[in-house]
C-alpha cells in the first residue's frame, strides 16, 4: 500500500468553504498551510476556489455552480489534481470524481501521502500503511474494482461475496495484521524506554516545521534530518544531551498540525507515547509565524488528547532572527518599514507571561542559546533532585565556553 518514491510535481487547485464556523481570514489561513502541504506532497498550486456557504454540500461539498466552475478550469488548464481542505465523506468523494474524472483528494489523504513519502523505518512505515487502510476502508467503493487480484475459479470466492466485500475483507485482515505487528513492535520500545536508565526524559514538541529538528541537532550535537518542508521527520529521534554536567534524554517527535487524521493519532500513538512518558516537554513555537498562537492551541489540543497537557513543560519561542513587523509612520501616509524586535523587548511581550517557563531563541543562529539552556538545565535538575536526592552533589550548572565565545 505504501509508497515511498520521488514525486514529480504536478499541477493541482485548492478548494475551501466560507461557513459559519470558519471565516475568511480562517480559511486564508487554512489554504496558505494547504498549499504548503501540497508543495511538500509534490503539487504546484495553479488556483484556489473558495465560496461561501452555510455547511459543505452533503453530496459534493461546494454548490453546483462552483463545482461546475471548478471543472470547467481544470479541463481548460489541463489540471491533474482537486485538492479540498477538509475531510471528504465517502460519497462526496466518489460523486466530486465522477463529475471532475480527475484525481480528488482532500486534506486528509494528502497528509497521508506525505507521510507515506517521509516515512523512513519499518516502524514508521507500519504505522503510515495501517492509517492509510483506516482511511480506505469505507471509501473503497470509489477506488479500483481489486484492492488484490482474485483468481477466478472454484474455491477462490465465498459464496455469494462480491469482490467489493473480497477487497473489504482483504483491508480488515490487513489492517488486524498491521495492529499486531504495531503491538510487538510498541513492546519492544517500551522496554527500550524501560533500559534507558534513570535519566530524566525530555520531549520536543511543537506544531510542524517550528524547528525542532534544528533545535535538536544544536542541543545534541547530532545530525538529525531537517528541512523546510512539513513533516520533514516521522520517525522518533532519541539522543543523550548533557547540560553543565547533568545528563538527560532528548526525544525529537512528529511534528503536529490542524485537523490532524483520527487515523494518525491512532496509528502513531505509540510514537506519541515517548511525549506522554517524558518528564518534561519543550514546546518550541515558531514566533515568525502569523498563525503561531493557533498553532499553540493546536499543539495544547493534542496533548490534552494524549493525556500529556499537564506535564512540565518550557516554552521556546523559536526563528526571532526571522522576525519582523512593519511600523508605520504616525501619520500612516509614509510606506512602513520592517522592524527587528531585540530580546528585552521580546521579554516585555505577552508571552512571556506564560504560566511555563519561557525564553526566546533563534535555533538557527544560536542567539540566546545559554539562557534556554539554563532553563533547561534548572527543570531538568529540578525533576532530578525530586527523584534522586541523594546524588544531588554530583551535578552544577556552567556556561558551555564554545557558548559564550560564539
Amino acid at each position: 500500500m505504501i509508497e515511498n518514491k520521488e514525486h514529480q510535481y504536478e499541477k493541482a487547485v485548492l478548494v475551501g468553504l466560507i461557513t459559519q464556523n470558519q471565516s475568511e481570514d480562517k480559511l486564508i489561513e487554512y489554504m496558505d498551510e494547504l498549499e504548503f502541504l501540497a508543495f511538500t506532497a509534490g503539487a504546484t498550486v495553479d488556483k484556489r476556489f473558495t465560496q461561501r456557504l452555510t455547511q459543505p454540500d452533503s453530496k459534493t461539498f461546494v454548490g453546483k455552480g462552483k463545482m461546475e466552475e471548478i471543472r470547467d478550469y481544470i479541463k481548460e488548464q489541463k489540471i491533474g489534481t482537486v485538492i479540498f481542505d477538509d475531510e471528504l465523506s465517502p460519497s462526496q468523494l466518489k460523486n466530486l470524481e465522477r463529475e471532475m474524472e480527475v484525481k480528488v483528494l482532500d486534506r486528509t489523504n494528502l497528509i497521508l501521502d506525505i507521510f507515506a513519502q517521509r516515512a523512513q523505518t519499518s516502524y514508521a512505515r507500519t504505522q503510515v500503511e495501517l492509517a492509510q487502510y483506516q482511511y480506505l476502508l469505507p471509501r473503497l467503493s470509489r477506488m479500483w474494482s481489486h484492492l488484490d487480484k482474485q483468481k477466478g475459479g472454484i474455491g477462490m470466492r465465498g459464496p455469494g461475496e462480491t469482490e467489493i466485500e473480497t477487497d473489504r475483507r482483504i483491508i480488515r485482515d490487513r489492517i488486524t495484521l498491521l495492529k499486531d505487528k504495531l503491538k510487538v513492535i510498541d513492546k519492544q520500545m517500551g522496554t527500550q524506554r524501560n533500559n534507558r536508565g534513570k535519566m530524566v526524559r525530555t520531549a520536543l514538541v511543537g506544531y510542524t516545521n517550528v524547528g525542532k529538528s534544528t533545535l535538536m541537532n544544536a542541543l545534541s550535537k547530532s545530525d538529525v534530518f531537517a528541512e523546510n518542508k512539513l513533516f520533514a521527520t516521522l520517525d522518533t529521534t532519541v539522543r543523550k544531551v548533557v547540560i553543565g554536567n547533568l545528563p538527560f534524554l532528548l526525544t525529537d517527535t512528529v511534528g503536529f498540525i490542524r485537523k490532524l487524521p483520527t487515523q494518525l493519532v491512532e496509528s502513531f500513538k505509540s510514537t506519541l507515547d515517548e511525549v506522554r512518558e517524558a518528564d518534561l516537554l519543550i514546546h518550541v513555537v515558531d514566533i515568525s509565524h502569523e498563525s503561531f498562537e493557533d498553532h499553540i492551541n493546536s499543539v495544547n489540543e493534542i496533548l490534552q488528547e494524549i493525556d500529556a497537557h499537564q506535564k512540565p513543560m518550557i516554552m521556546v519561542f523559536n526563528k526571532i532572527d526571522d522576525f519582523s513587523y512593519e511600523k508605520k509612520d504616525e501619520d500612516d501616509l509614509m510606506p512602513g518599514s520592517h522592524k527587528n524586535i531585540s530580546l528585552e523587548e521580546w521579554k516585555k511581550t505577552w508571552m512571556a507571561k506564560s504560566k511555563f517557563p519561557t525564553v526566546f531563541i533563534s535555533a538557527l543562529t544560536k542567539e540566546n542559546f545559554p539562557e534556554m539552556k539554563k532553563m533547561i538545565y534548572d527543570e531538568v535538575h529540578r525533576i532530578h533532585i525530586s527523584r534522586f536526592p541523594y546524588n544531588d552533589l554530583l551535578f552544577e550548572y556552567f556556561e558551555d565556553e564554545e557558548e559564550v565565545n560564539e
